[in-house]
């Protein structure tokens, strides 16, 4: 008889194999294919039925209270932003972002905020020793009696650090650097991941204390580790940011106590992190006299307006191919406005470089964008600045038409408290009418 072998499947979605294969064939994930019992290894159970514990039974909604769950503040107005009102007691918030980006920093941060309150914090860190902490924690100001180091890789050990110091607010950096000595298997690995982040969220919903966990990314920006991870905590924000500028952005990605399309705005200092409550500056110009090629727009990140200068640069292309050289806009967008300006509106570009770039590294990524690179790429063409107190947006058709946005009304408002006098939107109609309408 043919020797029987046991079955192996996914511990994510389910996908069953007849042999261990490393990377699951239905979601794709890396060492999460496990051999299952053999068939009549073992007898089906039944869960049975227990009496709830006392103050724990089912009661009625209305008669529940919410003052207990209510946001309370970290102190951080932007971190306060994104998490919608602040820190909800007994939430588990997952903080992902790439290395270096200033997660430790920024948690830190806000844990000495708290702690100067006369709250207690625990900072548990797998990745460095209380010694480096410390060293940072000198530098950006967070030093604190109240605020508790632990350089910890075991979970049992975080636990009890848990009991003894009973803090106001739990930060685990990070939890892929955690282990329990119950699951097989190392650290970072998708059991132990998951078994981290339960006991991890047990804790904090049977304490009312929140737990605030760092989570690594992959290559392509993900959460490592297994999707569950995303689904078990309450809000996952990642903290992003250009390495070659000091502005990093805060998004949450999912948020059970608040919005999800907030974003908060950090700069990098010596000092550590500061919050930049109003980054209109950051992405406009400085030149004291209006530049051929440049024209300002009104991005939404968010719910935030925020004001961005784009600039074009036209010169005479000495190779038979052109170039398009783009930084902080869609090249594809910008091929096809090229085009649009070439047919609709007459401009000679097709020998021509063309360099369209941001101000500040900011990225733009909408269709509202589209005018104010055609207006600074037709000034550059043309030589004629456009006005310093002129701002445009809306969202270019392949017939040369102008539609509106979204958010049309804020982005609109913005441009007007920042003193942009002349608006050109979706009213213009027609590039044509537009191009008319700046002066060219």
């Amino acid at each position: 008889m043919a020797k029987t072998s046991g079955a192996y499947t996914c511990t994510e979605c389910g996908w069953q194999a007849s042999k261990w294969v490393g990377r699951c064939g239905e979601c794709q994930q890396w060492g999460t294919v496990v051999e299952r019992a053999r068939e009549g290894a073992s007898l089906a159970k039944t869960t049975r039925a227990a009496q709830p514990m006392a103050g724990r039974e089912a009661r009625p909604i209305t008669e529940l209270s919410g003052d207990t769950v209510r946001h309370r503040s970290t102190g951080i107005g932007e971190l306060d932003r994104v998490l919608g009102g602040g820190v909800v007691p007994g939430a588990a918030i997952l903080f992902s972002g790439e290395p270096g980006v200033g997660k430790s920093t920024l948690l830190l941060d806000t844990a000495a905020r708290a702690a100067a309150r006369g709250e207690r914090i625990l900072y548990a860190s797998g990745e460095e020793s209380t010694g480096q902490i410390r060293m940072r924690a000198e530098r950006t100001g967070a030093m604190h009696d109240t605020l508790y180091l632990a350089s910890e890789t075991d979970l049992a050990t975080v636990l009890g650090h848990i009991e003894a110091v009973d803090p106001a607010l739990v930060i685990i950096d990070s939890v892929q650097t955690m282990a329990s000595d119950q699951i097989d298997g190392s650290a970072g690995g998708p059991s132990q991941v998951r078994e981290v982040a339960a006991a991890l969220i047990r804790v904090a919903k049977g304490r009312g204390t929140p737990v605030i966990l760092v989570g690594h990314v992959t290559k392509d920006g993900s959460v490592a580790g297994p999707r569950l991870l995303e689904h078990l905590v309450d809000v996952v924000c990642h903290f992003e940011g250009d390495r070659q500028t000091s502005l990093r952005f805060l998004r949450t990605l999912k948020n059970r106590f608040g919005p999800t399309d907030e974003v908060g705005c950090f700069e990098m200092t010596g000092e550590g992190i500061r919050e930049v409550p109003d980054p209109s500056g950051l992405f406009l110009s400085r030149a004291p006299a209006p530049v051929s090629g440049t024209c300002a727009t009104v991005a939404m990140e968010g719910r935030r307006a925020l004001p961005v200068e784009v600039q074009a640069l036209v010169a005479k292309s000495a190779t038979p191919n052109p170039r398009r050289v783009t930084s902080g806009v869609d090249p594809a967008r910008v091929a096809m406005i090229l085009a649009v300006l070439e047919r609709r509106v007459g401009a000679r570009l097709h020998d021509q470089d063309v360099y369209v770039s941001t101000v500040g590294g900011v990225k733009l990524g909408e269709p509202a964008a589209d005018l104010a690179i055609a207006l600074a790429v037709l000034s550059a063409v043309t030589d004629r600045p456009l006005p310093h107190d002129l701002a445009a947006f809306g969202e270019i058709s392949l017939a040369g038409e102008i539609r509106p946005v979204a958010s049309g009304a804020q982005r609109a408002q913005e441009a007007t408290r920042l003193g942009y006098a002349r608006l050109i939107d979706a009213a213009a109609e027609t590039l044509d009418q537009a191009r008319k309408t700046a002066g060219m």
